[in-house]
């Protein structure tokens, strides 16, 4: 017991410290990428605080830490001070939590280590990568987190007694609700394809089966853009919309209450990078490279590849995150609710009955099986992409809706 509970704890430990300092690194080149769009230069002058060293501005997550550290923890008078204190606590706890259940690799060796004063650390087996193993509903476990997270935006913007705030609350429950639902489609056909709700053992079937992101192409672009919403990332952050609701629910917000709001919403990016990158690209597996799946032939050298392979797609999620972020537009919030109800939910059923077809008829294991499968996913992908453009070629359109009455314009808003 003493042993799981001091693995545990290390394995927690280490989570919370690598995401936490991801979340900073992350801002930073989010913010140097934005430069790089924008054709500016972006932060390079912050380096080792306290001498002239600048190392590339690797110094300023630091510095944005110290600064909200330093600043006045004002609470404002109107506000209901016990919710307003509790919101940004649900959504960061919410977020972190979710990361025990998913996988940072595959096994570390067995390993034993001579620690002073305690003696000889032996691990007794293979180590998993990930904080709570053995649970076998792990993406269950996802998503219940995912709705405790949406009470702490909701919570945020009635606490605080401001329309903005209230507005950016209300948005965000319609929004997070009316894309739970493509989102779980898209899992539902990965879920049906490997017979299971463990991400681990979803890896393992896509190693077999190959990536379902190529055999799901459909399956995966509704996930995609279902993500991109319930990170209420750019073109989807309606709940903040800065131009229009100045900051949204966390308008009242300031200091480290306001640092903990933005920390969880970079966590939820990374979250949704590590889901699209487990449930459709493979995980940690690359063919020809990450090896079998023989867990007790695990080298250190295949351990360190598999977290490589799985870090280095992660990375290129992320990135993919924040290149949309600065090249896209931001939808209406009718356009937004359009796309969810009028074209994802019923690209996610069709997928999802393609799927339950194939894994019927097909066995996806043979060669025959994985042919079938890949042309029946990209056969319903482009018949999905045409039924929806011919009964809803106006569904994203742009132009001023001169039809509304100003009331209508408002209740949109």
């Amino acid at each position: 017991m003493t042993q799981l509970l001091l693995e545990t704890g290390i394995k927690i430990a280490i989570i919370l410290g690598g995401m936490m300092t991801a979340a900073a690194y992350f801002v930073l080149l989010e913010r140097r990428m934005a430069a790089w769009v924008q054709d500016r230069i972006g932060p390079n002058r912050v380096g080792i605080p306290g001498t002239k060293v600048r190392l590339f501005g690797l110094g300023q997550p630091l510095a944005d830490g110290i600064k909200f550290i330093l600043k006045e923890n004002y609470t404002p008078a109107h506000v209901n001070h016990a919710l307003y204190a509790i919101a940004p606590v649900v959504i960061l706890t919410a977020a972190l939590t979710t990361f025990v259940v998913i996988p940072m690799g595959s096994l570390i060796p067995h390993f034993k280590v001579g620690v002073p004063q305690v003696g000889v650390v032996d691990s007794g087996h293979n180590v998993e990568m990930i904080a709570a193993p053995g649970i076998d509903v792990g993406l269950i476990l996802i998503f219940a987190l995912s709705s405790i997270a949406v009470y702490g935006v909701i919570l945020g913007g009635w606490s605080s007694n401001n329309k903005y705030s209230f507005l950016g609350g209300l948005r965000s429950s319609a929004q997070l609700i009316a894309y739970e639902l493509p989102l779980s489609l898209g899992i539902l056909g990965v879920v049906l394809a490997a017979g299971s709700l463990d991400i681990d053992t979803i890896t393992k079937a896509q190693a077999v089966q190959g990536w379902y992101g190529i055999l799901q192409p459909l399956g995966f672009i509704v996930f995609l853009i279902a993500a991109f919403a319930e990170a209420s990332r750019l073109p989807f952050d309606l709940p903040e919309a800065e131009q229009e609701l100045i900051g949204g629910y966390h308008t009242e917000y300031a200091g480290m209450k306001l640092l903990l709001f933005l920390v969880a919403e970079f966590l939820h990016m990374i979250a949704a990078s590590f889901l699209i990158v487990q449930l459709f690209l493979g995980g940690w597996h690359l063919p020809f490279i990450t090896g079998d799946l023989d867990n007790e032939k695990i080298t250190w050298f295949t351990a360190a590849l598999r977290i490589g392979v799985l870090q280095a797609k992660i990375f290129g999620v992320i990135v993919f995150f924040m290149l949309v972020r600065w090249s896209w537009p931001r939808f209406r919030f009718d356009q937004l609710m359009s796309l969810a109800w009028k074209i994802m939910l019923p690209l996610g059923i069709l997928n999802l009955v393609a799927v339950a077809v194939v894994q019927e008829f097909t066995k996806p294991e043979t060669l025959n099986g994985k042919v079938i499968a890949i042309a029946v996913g990209w056969i319903v992908l482009v018949a999905g992409w045409l039924c929806m453009a011919l009964s809803n070629p106006l569904v994203t359109d742009n132009r001023p809706r001169r039809d509304l009455s100003l009331a209508e314009v408002d209740a949109q808003i």
